[in-house]
């Protein structure tokens, strides 16, 4: 029996989403990447560049 704790079905259920979804992941990717740098690693000047371009884009 394999290490796997996921089923055989399970992995090819997986992979057959991820591989019809690619842009979903990418978005899913590039938004989880926004919210650590902005929690985690921006500087109060790259947060204020920040709110500059989100304000520029919602206007």
């Amino acid at each position: 029996m394999s290490d796997n704790k996921t089923s055989e079905a399970q992995l090819k259920a997986a992979k057959k989403w991820n591989d019809k979804n690619k842009d979903k992941q990418r978005v899913y990717r590039y938004r989880s990447y926004a919210r650590k740098y902005v929690r985690d690693i921006a500087s109060q000047d790259d947060l204020l560049e920040l709110r500059k371009m989100i304000d520029e884009r919602l206007s």
